[in-house]
């Protein structure tokens, strides 16, 4: 093998004992980096980089193991610490000849692996607690790795929680059958004690043969051993001989799984006849008689991997055996999935559930993905008659959606209260834990915010002073009417001078004065039968990351518009126990914001309020003077704002008509 060029020799070596608590290992990584990949000729690709540095704390760790490391401060040359390292590769190519191949070497010359040597010695790789080689793997790749294809590296604070919820002991047999870089396989060995666990009770599978590889060096270098790490499908056991492997002998005799399967509606996981071998690939249909979803006679045209991979991990649990999983909150709650969520209860029992922010898988300001998602523990055993479920949401994760880090992270304390609950301490509720009965569950839905004791302790605290109405009551009484608006298609725009309103030009109760887009009179014309705007409609957005629930009253100014499909117009009739300003202060009122959250689910990237809006209950205060007030107080802050918006609109116009 040619060895990569130096653009200069101005570095010195010392092979030296490592310094723990300097510095942050991916400052130290991060430097390893850039310094390589401005000085290295011939290897300029980051994935080339990263094969080096892996050789490189490979060799610095068996050099540790052997106690043949410089101690800090002796002088060594670059030639010395180089033969040194390369010495050390040879015996480990002779240890583990699957993961390097005899004519492999070390491609760096002394210079560089001096500087790396110098570097790593400010940390304490032999730590096997802390995960070098993921570190090594985000500097030099980057944790969204093949985004495109819904696989997306788990952050170690979601992996730690997962496999703290699920409790591994020296006697599971695990498996990760969507294993990637092999995190989580690492975690739980760590959880039970490291070396105390044999290497035949932990698999993974991955169908990427270079994560695979990936995999099986992260724990051979922290571990000095190899484990049953297959390339291979899990959704078709095909691929290298699988079917003879010792992993495909223990399907349904795992005790527990941990994974986090690749997501995304457009990824095609399975096709051809393999997809007849699961129940979740076909149509479902729900049937009003059984109360049920019903298993349908033909598939289904696409079903997303993490649907598939749901009954995957099932199937690999022996009876009472364990399974936590990243979804994506979608599954837990879309109507589209609601027959998944029934195979889960009707083969498992769900016992925690933990709803994460949606930064969680952002890599960088671009990087990565919004998905929502939930950590999810599920026991292979039918559920007790008074089993409860511990659910909770994280705000916070440690990091921000640019992938910074960052001081507040609610996922620890989550953890410690599950495991409070698990010692059978009683919990108050809140987001960091609260508990939900089994029989309690509805429609087949799974998520923590959707049960959130919050909107319900705050209805219970008004009882004695307001009165209840639920939308979808008043909507079949007559008092009210709801429907939404239309997508114009973007060629629509700009084609006039009419309004097209959309989520983000509503605020503060009102239209924005200058809409983002406009469209014609032709286009109007086209919408204004159907979507019969009239001055005291209110709108609401319906679907949206951040602004559902943001309301906008429409005046006498407003209605020659057309509004997006994403926006709820509401209507008070004649008759109805409240007002349309009375309406609109109700919908900004903290109960409502509450509910309007708790009822927001996740459809991929953005959440949607969709027909949960029927399900909102109005508190009313009993005191119909009251009531008033609160009306004229609205009335007054409208029409105050509008006239002040108009104002301004024709001052701008009035600049260049004389």
């Amino acid at each position: 093998m040619v060895r990569a060029k130096s653009r200069s020799r101005q570095v010195s070596g010392q092979l030296t004992l490592p310094i723990q608590g300097l510095v942050s290992p991916k400052s130290v990584l991060r430097k390893i980096r850039n310094y390589l990949a401005g000085q290295v000729v011939g290897l300029t690709r980051d994935e080339s980089l990263l094969e080096e540095v892996l050789k490189c704390v490979f060799c610095r760790v068996h050099l540790e193991r052997e106690k043949r490391a410089n101690s800090v401060g002796d002088y060594v040359l670059p030639e010395t610490i180089a033969e040194g390292y390369r010495q050390a590769f040879d015996q480990i190519r002779q240890k583990f000849p699957t993961l390097f191949e005899s004519d492999n070497e070390i491609s760096l010359d002394p210079d560089h692996i001096a500087y790396v040597d110098h570097e790593f010695a400010s940390l304490n790789l032999s730590d096997t607690t802390h995960d070098i080689v993921g570190d090594i793997y985000e500097t030099f790749i980057g944790s969204g790795y093949r985004g495109q294809e819904g696989q997306f590296f788990t952050p170690r604070t979601a992996v730690r929680a997962l496999v703290e919820l699920t409790a591994p002991t020296t006697g599971d047999v695990i498996i990760d059958p969507a294993c990637g870089s092999g995190s989580f396989l690492l975690q739980a060995i760590h959880h039970v004690a490291g070396f105390d666990v044999l290497p035949e009770r932990i698999h993974g599978i991955d169908k990427d043969a270079y994560l695979v590889r990936l995999s099986l060096l992260h724990l051979a270098l922290q571990f000095d051993t190899i484990f049953p790490i297959n390339c291979a499908d899990s959704l078709t056991w095909g691929g290298n001989d699988f079917e003879t492997s010792s992993t495909q002998s223990l399907i349904g005799q795992f005790t527990l799984v941990l994974t986090n399967p690749p997501f995304g509606s457009k990824i095609v996981s399975l096709s051809g006849a393999a997809r007849t071998d699961f129940d979740l690939a076909y149509k479902w249909r729900y049937s009003k008689h059984t109360g049920r979803y019903q298993k349908q006679a033909s598939l289904a045209k696409n079903t997303p991997p993490q649907i598939l991979f749901v009954e995957r991990c099932i199937s690999l649990l022996a009876a009472g055996g364990r399974l936590g999983i990243v979804l994506p909150e979608s599954v837990l709650s879309s109507p589209r999935h609601r027959h998944v969520v029934q195979y889960i209860l009707d083969h498992t029992t769900p016992i925690a559930v933990v709803g994460m922010p949606e930064v969680l898988f952002k890599t960088s300001g671009r990087g990565g993905t919004h998905t929502k998602v939930c950590l999810v523990v599920l026991e292979k055993k039918p559920a007790s008659s008074d089993h409860q479920i511990f659910m909770a949401e994280a705000k916070w994760c440690g990091h921000d959606s640019r992938a910074r880090e960052i001081p507040k992270d609610d996922i620890p304390a989550i953890v410690e209260k599950f495991q409070a609950f698990k010692r059978e301490e009683p919990i108050s509720p809140d987001r960091f834990g609260f508990l939900v009965p089994y029989t309690d569950l509805q429609n087949n839905i799974l998520t923590p915010r959707f049960y959130d004791p919050e909107p319900r302790r705050m209805l219970s605290e008004l009882k004695s002073t307001h009165d209840f109405y639920k939308v979808s009551d008043l909507i079949n009484d007559g008092f009210l009417s709801i429907s939404t608006g239309d997508e114009v298609g973007k060629l629509a725009y700009g084609t006039g001078d009419i309004p097209f309103v959309r989520t983000s030009d509503l605020s503060n109760w009102e239209i924005k004065v200058n809409p983002k887009h406009l469209v014609s009179r032709d286009v109007y014309e086209n919408y204004a039968t159907k979507q019969d705007v009239r001055k005291g409609d209110i709108f609401m957005v319906r679907d949206g990351t951040y602004l559902i629930g943001t309301c906008a009253f429409i005046s006498r100014y407003d209605t020659e518009i057309v509004y997006q499909s994403h926006i709820f117009k509401i209507r008070v009739r004649e008759g109805a126990p409240l007002d349309n300003y009375l309406l609109l202060a109700l919908l900004s009122s903290p109960p409502l914001v509450a509910q309007i959250k708790a009822m927001s689910f996740t459809q991929d990237i953005i959440d949607s309020l969709g027909g949960r809006i029927h399900d909102l209950v109005l508190p009313v205060p009993k005191s119909a003077l009251h009531c008033r007030e609160i009306s004229d107080m609205v009335r007054r802050a409208i029409e105050s704002r509008i006239e002040a918006r108009e104002l301004t609109r024709k001052a701008r116009q009035a600049v260049v008509v004389l």
